[in-house]
């Protein structure tokens, strides 16, 4: 289940830590955090092929302009990175100026729920 839906207070800090209160499946509130830089790269804007799910062996063709699901520390070389929550759907969205390979800051938006989900209390990348 995409985290934000059962879930308060979420935020992000540092610029890479996405933190919240989540709900568990008796409805109690924790307290979790995830580091963003451990499932989230900067690719330069190239197409990637990843798996649609960890365990599944079929890939498809994304094009998700310099963020990248599965790569790593996004952040290092970001500026500008904010994180609000938009939209009528209340999507949690994270934007960023990416640098690419030539040095240029190009800005970027994605939304956290598609890979990020709340299993009992405690945030997964899925």
């Amino acid at each position: 289940m995409s985290f934000h839906i059962s879930a308060s207070n979420i935020r992000v800090e540092d610029g890479h830590i996405l933190k919240a209160t989540l709900f568990d499946a008796d409805g109690n509130p924790v307290e979790a955090e995830f580091d963003l830089d451990n499932v989230i790269g900067n690719n330069d804007g190239k197409s990637s092929l990843l798996p649609l799910r960890e365990n599944e062996t079929t890939c498809t063709n994304y094009q998700l302009g310099n963020f990248e699901w599965g790569g790593v520390n996004f952040s290092q070389s970001a500026e500008n990175i904010s994180f609000a929550i938009e939209g009528g759907d209340s999507v949690p969205v994270l934007r960023a100026s990416l640098k690419t390979i030539d040095g240029e800051l190009v800005d970027r938006d994605i939304n956290l729920a598609e890979r990020i989900g709340n299993n009992n209390g405690s945030f997964v990348f899925e």
